[in-house]
């Protein structure tokens, strides 16, 4: 196997006494999209938003060659890792242009992030037509596509994904879904928790299952489609 470009070991959170994370352990290659797949409760989003260091954790977290554990969340973006939150955390009274600006907050690169712009355009039309409307007057899922795009203008080399469909209508989560794919396509490192279980497994290489803060199965998604138990608990077979 490659060289990993994340890699948590026994990672641990707590919120109080709650262990919402038991000392989980897996690994995402470089250039790969991997799932973390489970019910609510399950711990996903925690162990995002430890990766992202946007809440407290214990264990080691690697990210190329060096640990990251320490490192407060809002350097993470200038080292290449962007999130993608749950609930989509949008700058609300920002205009949508103003909102894909604040992801590239890091960065001086004046020709390099005209350019973005561009891209961000073409790869989500929708957005160019509204780049100067009220970002919290978008639809929802116009919003989580608000939300992606404004990652990608950090340039990030791994993207966190937190529940990218949820409470969006079927064919809004088809149109983030085709976003997630083009942006696989380009290279990018994806790391996605989602609960619609079959689009998880779908478009990701491999994945983890996680039950009660804990991995319980890992493997390649074609593995975990066919597997009876994830049938009988995820896709409602």
């Amino acid at each position: 196997m490659a060289q990993a470009l994340l890699e948590a070991l026994n990672l641990q959170v707590h919120y109080g006494g709650i262990a919402a994370v038991k000392g989980i352990s897996f690994a995402v290659e470089d250039n790969e999209i991997v799932c973390l797949i489970g019910a609510n409760g399950a711990g996903k989003t925690s162990t995002l938003k430890a990766l992202a260091r946007m809440i407290p954790s214990t264990g080691e977290i690697h990210y190329g060659n060096q640990r990251i554990e320490g490192i407060p969340s809002h350097e993470l973006i200038g080292k290449g890792i962007a999130l993608v939150p749950e609930g989509r955390g949008i700058f609300a009274r920002l205009t949508v242009a103003e909102n894909l600006a604040m992801g590239a907050y890091h960065r001086s690169d004046a020709a390099g992030i005209a350019s973005d712009f561009e891209r961000i355009y073409d790869l989500l039309p929708r957005l160019k037509e509204r780049a100067s409307q009220v970002a919290g007057t978008l639809s929802g899922g116009e919003q989580q596509m608000l939300a992606i795009g404004r990652a990608l203008m950090g340039r990030p080399r791994l993207l966190l994904l937190d529940e990218p469909s949820m409470g969006l209508a079927p064919l809004m989560v088809e149109k983030v879904f085709e976003v997630v794919r083009a942006v696989a396509a380009e290279g990018m490192t994806i790391l996605l928790v989602e609960q619609n279980a079959r689009l998880a497994l779908e478009v990701c290489s491999r994945g983890y299952v996680m039950e009660s803060g804990l991995i319980t199965l890992a493997d390649t998604s074609s593995a975990l489609l066919a597997d009876t138990r994830v049938r009988a608990a995820y896709l409602g077979e």
